[in-house]
């Protein structure tokens, strides 16, 4: 496949602006930006973090693909209510053996870029972090930052981007089951994104505060845990004590689909909850607790 000497971010909001700005003080990077666009161009990026600020004076920030041009690596960070519009963005950015990496929640997103581009090797990454964008051209890292990532098509050349992504500073682990990660990511992802705005715009803090809200946590977490061992994925029960535990250390943080969803934006509603309760009702599982918070999220959007 040869060297990855250039890369593209896509989807340059808290995650890909957080592992972009990482990535690029050690390789060549370019941002395609929209919101933080002139800002960025006139004042550079900020990161604050507990482990360290840092700034980027003079960023790759580009308002267009076809501005960036060919690359080795697309990392793709878009919210997966915007996945409509990856098939005309993408393009631009590929030539031979260009990789592709998305960092998107849910389920789905690795099958979707390789049904677009299946001449071009995908990978898929979690990101285990705590992040949100401050004023345009600032993100604000509040703790964590792990990515997990595997190859979900063969020659993706996993080592190698876990590699820059750890010279980087990003602790970054090598997985030999995507899917299983894609499944453990959601036994976190579906009760407390999904609780932070079916139970009234709550952050983590305010839900592990209330001891029905806590048992419908558990709850949750367990049939995740059940859906996926079906599949023959298998997560320690455990597994949901230990991620409610973590959660209490975190303070008082918003999930990305609450911030969604109080600023009027489109939640991702299809990947975090939809195609994992369309998973359980293909095999038979049930999962009356998803499918009742699945219920009061799209009912909280439409009313809001």
């Amino acid at each position: 496949m040869g060297e990855i000497n250039s890369i593209a971010v896509v989807g340059s909001g808290s995650v890909g602006g957080y592992y972009g700005a990482k990535l690029a003080l050690k390789e060549r990077v370019s941002f395609l930006m929209r919101r933080d666009l002139k800002a960025v161009e006139e004042r550079g990026l900020t990161v604050e973090s507990p482990e360290g600020d840092f700034h980027l004076d003079r960023v790759r920030a580009f308002g267009t693909a076809k501005e960036i041009g060919p690359v080795d690596l697309v990392i793709i960070a878009l919210k997966t209510t915007s996945n409509d519009v990856i098939p005309s963005i993408i393009p631009p950015l590929l030539k031979s053996g260009t990789r592709l990496l998305t960092l998107q929640n849910g389920l789905g997103n690795e099958p979707f870029l390789h049904q677009h581009f299946p001449d071009h090797p995908v990978l898929g990454g979690m990101c285990f972090v705590c992040i949100n964008r401050g004023d345009p051209g600032v993100i604000r890292h509040i703790a964590h930052g792990r990515v997990e990532m595997g190859e979900f098509t063969e020659k993706g050349e996993l080592s190698a981007i876990a590699a820059m992504f750890h010279n980087a500073g990003i602790d970054c682990r090598k997985l030999s089951d995507l899917n299983l990660a894609r499944w453990r990511k959601l036994v976190w992802n579906i009760p407390f994104n999904g609780l932070s705005i079916a139970a009234g715009n709550l952050d983590t803090s305010e839900i592990l505060e209330r001891p029905a809200l806590v048992d419908r946590v558990r709850n949750l977490m367990h049939e995740v845990i059940d859906i996926a061992a079906v599949m023959g994925h298998v997560i320690d029960q455990e597994f949901a004590e230990d991620n409610i535990e973590g959660t209490r250390g975190m303070g008082p943080y918003e999930p990305s689909s609450l911030i969604d969803f109080k600023a009027g934006n489109p939640v991702e509603v299809e990947a975090i909850w939809g195609k994992p309760l369309s998973e359980a009702k293909r095999l038979g599982v049930k999962a009356p607790e998803i499918e009742k918070l699945h219920f009061e999220i799209c009912e909280a959007i439409e009313n809001r």
